[in-house]
């Protein structure tokens, strides 16, 4: 549960507080932590005898804060988070990377960025262990505000990416259509056409859905929707039987390229950006550093076609 050494500074307890905050219940947090749910639930117990109040408050799906707690906990996340910033520079104090990092990736880039990702840290840093995964853009910002990744790639529509976040790649977006339909001759569409037509769409919340409602609201159109599909690779299939029209990067793999096609999007140019999230609730090792620099690098070569 604890690497030792510098992090026993805080008492291991409070960590355990901190993973049932985050879980929101002591079973989750249990598994998270591989320890039996009976240890958490006695420390948690001590904790709050030692504190003279409750922590968390029992509902019907698991705990949430007190009001006490909810004043504790960022206090507690936050030295746990400085805690574990010194015990990684202890451990790495002779430059060498070391330690685990969590990385969250699109669907649509594993296949381009997963296996030499792998293969670069592996060679680079075999003292780090790398734990992938792999969502929607929603799902992995909402791993990055829990503190369950470290970094993962999200989805920007147009220019919004934020400050802290490292812009990747930057796509135009077309309109997917069977090959055979007439407008597949066209080099390309204008909104308006677009929104007249049925759209395979990806379910809310997200970012392009938000970027088409505010479009819509302009123009005074209606959303045409065929049907909500939640992969590229499922809307170009849905497009290949017939289901309507997508909205993607254009990208069509050799199978699709027979099948399908691609026209961009104009009046006004639609642009996807793909950026590199970083989260403010795990702590900020070399090893996330230096993994973060390594995506940062390989990103215009493994990136170009990622949408």
């Amino acid at each position: 549960m604890q690497n030792g050494g510098v992090q026993n500074i805080l008492d291991p307890r409070w960590h355990l507080f901190a993973k049932v905050a985050e879980a929101g219940s002591v079973s989750g947090a249990a598994v998270s932590l591989d320890v039996p749910q009976s240890v958490v639930s006695r420390r948690i117990a001590q904790l709050e005898a030692e504190s003279g109040t409750r922590l968390f408050r029992r509902t019907g799906r698991g705990v949430v804060l007190t009001d006490f707690g909810e004043e504790v906990y960022p206090r507690i996340a936050a030295l746990i988070r400085e805690t574990e910033e010194l015990a990684d520079q202890m451990r790495t104090r002779s430059g060498v990377p070391m330690g685990d990092v969590r990385f969250g990736m699109l669907p649509s880039i594993v296949p381009m960025l997963a296996g030499k990702l792998f293969s670069e840290v592996r060679r680079q840093w075999p003292q780090v262990r790398l734990h992938l995964t792999e969502g929607s853009s929603v799902q992995l910002e909402e791993a990055l505000v829990q503190g369950r990744l470290d970094l993962a790639t999200l989805l920007r529509e147009e220019d919004t990416a934020r400050p802290h976040e490292a812009v990747l790649a930057r796509t135009p977006l077309y309109l997917v259509m069977p090959a055979g339909h007439p407008l597949a001759a066209r080099k390309s569409l204008s909104f308006d056409e677009v929104a007249r037509l049925p759209l395979v769409l990806p379910s809310e919340p997200h970012p392009l859905r938000a970027r088409l409602d505010s479009l819509l609201r302009e123009k005074g159109l209606p959303l045409v929707q065929a049907l909500e599909a939640d992969s590229i690779w499922l809307q170009h299939e849905m497009v290949a039987s017939g289901g309507g029209f997508a909205i993607t990067a254009g990208t069509l793999g050799p199978r699709d390229a027979r099948r399908l096609a691609a026209v961009r999007i104009v009046r006004p140019s639609l642009t996807r950006a793909i950026v590199l999230g970083v989260t403010k609730h795990r702590p900020n090792t070399l090893a996330t550093r230096s993994v973060g620099a390594l995506l940062r690098s390989m990103a215009s070569e493994v990136l170009k076609r990622a949408g």
